[in-house]
């Protein structure tokens, strides 16, 4: 079947040497996918035996399914024959090839290589026209095949298949397809070439007709032009590993033939046959061996063949290297890879046993490190390393764990230990476990369970616990030692316990605890408890009546501790002489000096009894009595008498006491305030005794023999101090009494019972005040306050004062304080008697009713009888008749009736007119305009009577003219003449002139004439062309840019239409600004008229989407130019995508620098041309540039000659479409410029109606498609075909000639001419050659060096794991793959291709840190958006504390001027009050002569009554000078007593000037002006007051949402802070107020007080005949303590309403104070807030760089 044909050189075998070269070249590039042999040997990883040829030496292992003449002779033919005479041959395979004997032979075993001198000579033949063949090789071992080469003798096979079988023929696995026709072949079979390294595909290469002989097949089971990721990867080893290969020849080449054809010479020429059959490959032996040795039953000596027993390395075996040694199972067999060699490692057991094997769960469990389990450990040893002993023995530590002897036998007291005596085996400090430690029971310790555990005693064989517990209190046991003896179970006990558990306290102590000493003491107070001793378990002391806490040294609530000075006894309420009772009222803001409402004055001989009615115990008292001098440096001697109720018992604690013990002297020191006698008394409960104090001498100064008729002494109160330095507290003897007497005496404690004050008591004297008295009293006594004047039912602990109402006093609070009455459920009221209508501050304890002076009336004497006013000096009330009443203090009638007004009812109200004053009798009467008040017709304010005309003059309200008011202002509109009709404003917005009468209708009030631009009935719009408010007068108008408005809006070229309120302009397309004067953004052109034109920048190239808003240029980058940067910069030519070029233009040419910015052409000037502008134009001449028109007649031929050329451009473009489209597509359009008439002739005959025109049209329609049309169609295919014929092929042939002669000389000229570039390149080769040749050993070592390295690095790279981190980072198993892994990982991507990790179900960092950051940002937001609330809040306090302090400055105002006015108002009162004081001295003079007295009166007689405040003050300082200028008034009044009658009629006279005086003094009445003024600016400053409390309510309020919504503003704090010192301010100007206005009112009460005196005094002396002059003197001193007294009332009014004040500012600052802390308590909230929210962002600062430092390794690792 040979084919004989050899044109072409096609079927020459090829020479051997090129088929060595490609064999070798093929064995490079396959031996470049798989590991490299490693030279040294197996240590730095996978070694392999070298490659050969797998056939070589098992020719009897390769088979065939069909093979030629095994039977016998069988003949074939080939299918053509030149060279030999025979045409057909014998096969005969009956015996083995013999060249010289049997060459006819053509088994399967002649394609094996050999090299004998005519290898060609014997090849393998299949039968005649079997077109299925098999031929396997079966190999004894596992193999790696690398590629597989086939050489036919006949056609290569039309298709073929190879397989494998890595188990010995059990399966098989495709490894390529090669078919002639793949689709009919191997339907299904993807086609080559392949894209990954193990895909099967089909290949049509190696199957086609030609070659007929010597066609190769040539199969490589790696692809050297696809890269191979990891060539040691387990998938690649198993594609090469084979046990068995076979090749399926499944179809021939026929060459037309059918097989089917039964005869013979047909099937005869058809058959397989194979010169040689080459499998590549090499022991496979897993990386393990470097070489291999024959097999068992394999040929030792087979020259060139690879063996298939593997020489193995790495502790492995096996015929393939594929298992470890024994001995060697501590990790898994693995096959070795490049870098890794993957050795078996030897089990470690430590010497006790020489056996061991894998086991793949303890490999897995240990982390993969160690996977051997010894077997069979000797020496006691157990283990899976014989690391441990067997039970009941136990490693020895001084030995090495490979002796023998290591493990010894367990040593356990019987007694104390349990499992039999079984101990520890090793030591492990995780599990507690001590070598050679016994089993001890639960109470037994020791290594061999031989002594109790500290705690127990009794070691027991019988006890199943070992131990008894000793029955020790651990409290009360002594630490750091056994707690009892190990043998009897006695405890040892602390310091301060006892009992035998070591369980109860010694006496006088409690608390059982692990303190040192075990119990503390009771240490019971030594007054409040019964005893020293206390309960055992709590301490608790037995306490006396009402003493609580531990110690007993605590009052129990609702009880107290009395002072020192509880027995005091009040002279006030002592028995005796007439008591002369000195009551004295406490003035607010200071301590008394005294207790009770007041003294009892006591003088000499008096006495005074004071009844004790018990004490609480029986002791010594020490006598104290208070009193208080009355002249400076005053003494007195006392005497004080104890009346017993009988003789004192013998055997009484009080038996000692002699008769004249009960007689005690006292004397008072100069500057004391107290006298303590010399002697005590003693004293006995149960017993009432009486105390007869009597005052013996009393003096003002040292001189004691000097007689004293002083007022004597105040006695204040009598106490009884026990006397506590005898009792057994102080005086027991023992340390603690000592220093208990000791503190008493360093701290002066007693001095708490001397003064009535009480200071607060200090810590050292506090608790021995307590004990003393709960040891008096037996206890704590009871509050009992009252509970109608107390507040409470718990009083202070401390002296019992119980918290009293207001007014209320007493240490029960059982009365009312001198100055109130009325004691109830509400306290006691103040009197609140009138300094100037009342005779004394104190009023009636039960109604309140003040004792008041002649002429006041009223429960507190302040006011006048009714229709009278001036209190005190009261007068009636002047009001014209027309009121009854008027104001009691101004005298401002009050209710005027008549249609009357004023201050007297003197004037008439408005609407009327008249004289309504009592003089005149006149009436108040309506005003006429034009109706009367209370008429729908009265228009006017007021009216009068004209002087001189006498008609009524109206004054018209606004809107209103005319004499009556009858008609409408210009400016307003109605109808005011009918009933109820009225004039209104007309509504014109305020764009009318109110005077011009015509600016709106009088009746409609329609507008009429609007100004300021405006129109409308209203004048409320801007004109068209204007724009703003009407309302504001603010019409302007439009300004619009023409070029960017809208023209459709502009009816003039100076006016436009405009938005009527905000004046914007209608703008054209893309134009903005209120006047359309610019363009949008991005847009330009504004002059265009049409709107302004995008800019259209380059996205890229600009440097932003703006230009310049008139040229459109935009700014450009660096190398690009143009208006929109989409060109080249200027002066530059070409493609700016690609490059761009400077113009080359010669500047003496060109008319313009900018050359095309597309093609580069210079812009010439006329007469240039040329690319670059440098050389004459066409009909030009002379030399560039002096360039000159040619002659005229070269015009006429150019013409011509451009016309020729336009023509053959034509011609041309018309054979460039011929050649493109063909012949009919340059006629394409004249086609269908055909059709469409056709349709049109046709349609026109196909129509049954045909007119004129219509014929026509069919006419011309036919004309044109048989003449025109094809006519010029045919004339344009002759010329096309012309030019076919002689252009199109001549011109292809001569370009083809010249482009083939252009590439002859090139190569001719690179070939053969010297340098040239195959001459350079030879040249480089070789110093290429000699470079390598020199750098090779140096490269070697250093590839090898790389290669050790790479190998450490791959070993470190397997052993990265990044599932431990991939769990903590994204929160679920790295080793999960992502398409089920819920939290992703390393490599993992969503469906858009982002990087997963973390999520909602996830706890990894990555989770946390995204919880974490959202909710910072939800803080954040909350921050905010409360940061802004607080904001709008602080402006709001803000706004609120303005408002305050505006109010605080009006009420500022106010009181300033309300002092001013009270200063006027003092400074007048002082003036009259010296002048009253004069005249009453002067009456009550005694040594006025009658001379004197005359000359007085007369000069009083003489006198004119000044009319003027200058004058009366003038006079009275005459009249006080000439009083006191009168002497001897004691003389003389012996001398008066004829001229009474005389004196009386002076001192009528007199009375007369002085009422006369009063009608007409105007100083009286500027008083009275100055003390209206005074109650007009006290009202102003009360209704300021009043609007300041209530803006601090508000800011009260305010602030009490600031604390909910927010907690914590400083600003609010500060507002708050400077709220306080306002009010502080305020509070200090009150407080000075209060102290003047108490001292003006003491003294004015001190004046009055010394005024009734001299008064009553004078009474007495005057009661004889000059009692008409007392009378009368008398009256005036009234009037005058009236006036006082009212004084005094104002001031006490004063001082209560700065009292009030006072008392608001307190609770004001108290409150502020509460807002303080509550500030203070949310700010420290809001700051541990903070400090959380700072926490959480430090948190989430380190997860997010542990984050960016896991992503560091993960890009790191990829």
């Amino acid at each position: 079947m040979e084919l004989t044909s050899r044109e072409g050189g096609r079927g020459q075998p090829l020479p051997w040497e090129l088929r060595l070269g490609l064999l070798l070249s093929v064995l490079a590039a396959t031996l470049a996918q798989v590991p490299v042999p490693d030279l040294p040997g197996c240590s730095r990883g996978s070694c392999y035996p070298a490659t050969g040829d797998l056939l070589v030496g098992r020719a009897d292992r390769l088979t065939a399914s069909s093979t030629c003449g095994l039977n016998g002779p069988q003949p074939y033919c080939i299918v053509s024959h030149l060279q030999d005479e025979k045409k057909c041959f014998l096969c005969d395979s009956r015996r083995p090839f013999s060249a010289r004997d049997n060459p006819h032979s053509h088994r399967i075993q002649n394609v094996v290589t050999s090299f004998a001198p005519q290898r060609r000579a014997a090849w393998w033949q299949s039968e005649n026209g079997i077109p299925a063949v098999t031929i396997q090789l079966d190999l004894e071992a596992e193999f790696h095949f690398t590629h597989l080469i086939m050489t036919f003798k006949t056609f290569r096979p039309a298709a073929m298949l190879v397989e494998r079988s890595a188990d010995f023929g059990h399966t098989w696995h495709v490894y390529r397809y090669f078919s002639y026709d793949c689709g009919a072949d191997f339907p299904g079979v993807p086609l080559a070439p392949p894209r990954h390294w193990d895909d099967v595909v089909c290949e049509s290469r190696y199957s086609e007709i030609e070659p007929s002989t010597e066609g190769e097949v040539i199969y490589r089971v790696l692809d050297p032009a696809i890269p191979i990721p990891d060539p040691y990867s387990s998938r690649i080893q198993n594609l090469l590993k084979i046990t068995n290969l076979r090749v399926n020849l499944t179809r021939l080449h026929t060459l037309g033939d059918n097989l089917l054809d039964p005869r013979r010479e047909i099937r005869e020429k058809y058959y397989y046959a194979l010169y040689e059959l080459v499998v590549r490959g090499n022991c496979f032996c897993y990386g393990h061996a470097s070489e291999c040795a024959p097999a068992p039953g394999a040929p030792t000596h087979a020259e060139g063949m690879v063996h298939g027993a593997c020489i193995c390395k790495h502790n492995t075996r096996g015929l393939n290297c594929e298992q470890c040694q024994d001995f060697y199972h501590d990790l898994p067999w693995h096959p070795a890879e490049d870098g890794h060699s993957h050795a078996c490692r030897k089990c470690e057991c430590h010497g006790h046993t020489h056996s061991c094997h894998f086991d793949m769960a303890i490999y897995l469990a240990s982390g993969n490190v160690s996977g051997g389990v010894c077997d069979g450990c000797q020496h006691n040893t157990a283990g899976r390393h014989c690391e441990l002993c067997r039970p009941f023995f136990y490693r020895d530590p001084t030995k090495d764990l490979r002796d023998p002897a290591v493990c010894r036998p367990c040593d356990c007291d019987p007694m104390g230990s349990q499992d039999g005596g079984r101990c520890d085996s090793h030591d492990d400090p995780a599990l507690g476990l001590v070598s050679g430690q016994c089993r001890c029971k639960e109470h037994v310790v020791g290594t061999r369970c031989q002594q109790c555990r500290d705690g127990f005693f009794g070691l027991s064989v019988s006890d199943p616990l070992g131990c008894r517990r000793c029955q020790c209190n651990a409290r009360g046991t002594v630490p750091g030692s056994t707690s009892c003896d190990p043998n009897s179970g006695s405890c040892y006990c602390k310091r301060l316990v006892t009992g035998r558990g070591c369980d109860r306290c010694l006496p006088g102590h409690w608390g059982l605890s692990h303190d040192l000493l075990g119990c503390r003491p009771c240490d019971c107070d030594v007054g409040g408890a019964l005893d020293p001793q206390c309960d055992e378990a709590t301490g608790q002391c037995h306490c006396r009546q009402h003493m609580v806490g531990r110690r007993c040294e605590q009052v129990q609530p609702g009880y107290f501790r009395p002072f020192l000075d509880h027995l005091t006894w009040e002279a006030e309420d002592t028995q005796g002489q007439v008591l002369d009772v000195v009551e004295r009222l406490v003035t607010p803001g200071e301590t008394p000096s005294w207790t009770g409402s007041g003294f009892v004055r006591l003088r000499e001989g008096q006495a005074l009894e004071f009844l004790v009615p018990s004490v609480p115990k029986a002791m010594d008292y020490d006598l104290l009595l208070r009193l208080e001098p009355q002249v400076p440096e005053q003494w007195a001697e006392l005497e004080l008498t104890v009346q017993r109720p009988g003789p004192v018992p013998a055997h009484s604690l009080c038996g000692h006491v002699l008769p004249k013990d009960d007689h005690i002297q006292g004397t008072l020191q100069p500057h004391s305030r107290y006298v303590v006698f010399r002697n005590p008394v003693c004293l006995e409960p149960g017993i009432s005794y009486k105390l007869h104090l009597k005052l013996v001498r009393t003096g003002g100064s040292a001189q004691r023999e000097t007689p004293y008729s002083g007022p004597g002494l105040l006695i204040d109160s009598l106490v009884l101090l026990p006397r506590v330095l005898v009792l057994e507290v102080f005086s027991g003897g023992d340390a603690a009494a000592l220093e208990r007497r000791a503190t008493f005496e360093r701290y002066q404690c007693h001095e708490e019972g001397l003064m009535p004050s009480k200071t607060s008591t200090s810590e050292a004297c506090a608790p021995l005040l307590i004990s003393l008295s709960a040891l008096i009293y037996n206890g704590a006594l009871p509050c009992q306050c009252n509970p109608q004047g107390s507040l409470s039912s718990e009083c202070n602990p401390h002296g019992g004062q119980c918290l009293c109402k207001p007014g209320v006093v007493g240490r029960r609070c059982d009365v009312c304080a001198p100055g109130y009455y009325g004691f109830g459920p509400t306290g006691c009221q103040a009197c609140q008697c009138s300094h100037e209508g009342a005779l004394s501050s104190l009023c009636e304890k039960t109604s309140g009713q003040c004792p008041c002076r002649t002429g006041a009336f009223g429960l507190h004497c302040d006011r006048c009888q009714h229709g009278q006013w001036g209190f005190p000096s009261c007068r009636p009330c002047v009001c014209n008749g027309h009121a009854d009443e008027c104001d009691t203090h101004t005298g401002a009638c009050l209710g005027c009736r008549d249609h009357t007004g004023g201050e007297h009812c003197e004037r008439c109200v408005a609407g009327f007119h008249g004289d309504p004053r009592l003089p005149y009798g006149g009436q108040c009467r309506p005003c006429p305009c034009p109706e009367g008040p209370g008429s729908q017709r009265h228009f006017a304010t007021s009216c009068h009577r004209d002087e001189y005309s006498q008609q009524i003059v109206c004054h018209c309200r606004a809107g209103y003219t005319g004499l009556r008011c009858e008609a409408c202002a210009p400016g307003h509109f109605g109808d005011p003449s009918r009933p109820g009709g009225q004039c209104q404003l007309c509504e014109c917005s305020g764009n009318i002139d109110p005077m011009d009468p015509d600016a709106c209708d009088p009746h409609t009030g329609q507008c009429l004439r609007c100004l300021h631009h405006t129109e409308g009935p209203h004048c409320a719009y801007c004109k068209p062309g204007f724009h703003g408010q009407a309302a504001r007068q603010s019409c302007h108008r439009c300004t619009c840019n023409l070029l960017g408005t809208n023209p459709q809006q502009c009816p003039s070229p100076d006016q436009c239409h405009c938005d009527p309120s905000s004046g914007q302009c209608p703008c054209l397309p893309n134009v903005q600004g209120p006047g359309c004067n610019r363009c949008a953004p991005n847009f330009w052109n504004l002059t265009s008229g049409h709107g302004c034109q995008p800019c259209a920048c380059h996205p890229s190239r600009a440097r932003g989407p703006t230009c310049n808003e008139f040229t459109g240029q935009c700014h450009c980058r660096a190398g690009f130019g143009g208006r929109t940067c989409s060109e080249c910069q200027e002066l530059h030519w070409g493609d700016p995508g690609l490059q761009c070029r400077a113009c080359d233009c010669d500047p003496r040419g060109i008319d313009t620098p900018q050359c095309h910015r597309s093609t580069g052409h210079c812009s010439c000037r006329p007469g240039v041309s040329g690319v670059r502008c440098d050389q004459c134009a066409r009909g030009f001449s002379g030399i560039f540039p002096a360039c000159h028109p040619c002659d005229a007649c070269f015009g006429d031929w150019d013409r011509v000659v451009q016309d020729l050329a336009a023509r053959t451009r034509r011609l041309e473009q018309r054979a460039q479409e011929l050649q493109q489209t063909g012949v009919l597509g340059a006629f394409e359009s004249s086609f269908w410029h055909m059709q469409e008439k056709l349709g049109i002739v046709q349609g026109i005959v196909g129509a049954r109606n045909t007119s004129a025109a219509s014929t026509a049209q069919l006419v011309e329609a036919t004309e044109e498609l048989r003449c025109g049309r094809m006519c010029r169609m045919r004339t344009s295919i002759e010329m096309g075909l012309h030019l076919i014929s002689h252009c199109g092929a001549y011109d292809s042939i001569h370009h083809a000639y010249r482009q083939s002669v252009e590439a002859e000389r090139r190569a001719n000229t690179s070939a053969l001419a010297v340098p040239s570039p195959v001459s350079n390149s030879a040249s480089t080769r070789h110093q290429t050659e000699a470079l390598m040749d020199a750098q090779k050993e140096d490269f070697n070592s250093k590839h090898m060096a790389n290669q050790r390295a790479l190998g450490k690095l791959s070993a470190l790279t397997h052993a990265l794991s990044l599932t431990g981190i991939n769990e903590l980072v994204c929160g679920a198993p790295g080793d999960a793959p992502c398409a089920t892994s819920p939290c992703g990982g390393a490599g993992c991507r969503d469906e858009d291709g982002q990087p997963r990790c973390g999520g909602l179900s996830c706890n990894g960092a990555a989770a946390t840190a995204d919880l974490a950051l959202g909710r910072a940002r939800h803080t954040q937001a909350e921050l905010q958006r409360a940061l802004a609330e607080g904001g709008s809040i602080l402006s709001r306090v803000a706004e609120t504390r303005r408002q305050a302090s505006e109010a605080q400055q009006r009420a500022q105002a106010a009181l300033d001027k309300a002092n001013a006015s009270r200063g006027q108002v003092e400074q007048a009162n002082q003036e009259l009050r010296e002048l009253i004081q004069s005249v009453k001295d002067f009456l009550n003079q005694e040594g006025a002569d009658p001379d004197s007295i005359e000359m007085v009166a007369t000069r009083v007689l003489e006198l004119s009554i000044p009319a003027s405040a200058e004058q009366i003050q003038h006079l009275a300082g005459a009249i006080a000078e000439r009083v006191r200028s009168l002497a001897d008034v004691d003389a003389i009044l012996a001398r008066t007593v004829g001229d009474v009658r005389r004196a009386e009629q002076l001192l009528q006279d007199a009375r007369r000037a002085r009422s006369r005086a009063e009608n007409e003094k105007q100083k009286a009445e500027t008083v009275q002006a100055a003390l209206e003024e005074a109650q007009r600016a006290q009202g102003v400053a009360q209704g300021a007051i009043r609007g300041a409390v209530a803006d601090t309510r508000d800011t009260e309020q305010t602030l009490h949402q600031v604390q909910e919504r927010m907690a914590g503003a400083e600003q609010a704090l500060s507002s708050a802070g400077e709220r306080a010192q306002q009010l502080d301010a305020l509070l200090e100007a009150l407080k000075l107020k209060r102290a003047g206005n108490s001292l003006a009112a003491s003294t004015a009460e001190e004046t009055a007080g010394s005024a009734q005196g001299r008064a009553q005094e004078a009474e007495k002396l005057l009661r004889g005949p000059l009692g008409d002059q007392y009378q009368t003197v008398k009256a005036l001193a009234e009037r005058k303590t009236q006036g006082v007294l009212a004084a005094q009332a104002r001031a006490e009014q004063l001082r209560d309403e700065a009292q009030d004040l006072l008392q608001a500012a307190q609770d004001k600052l108290q409150r502020l104070q509460e807002l303080e802390g509550t500030y203070e308590e949310n700010e420290r909230a809001l700051e541990g807030k903070a400090a959380q929210l700072d926490g959480l962002e430090a948190r989430m600062r380190s997860v997010l760089q542990a984050i960016n430092l896991q992503v560091q390794i993960y890009n790191t690792c990829q």
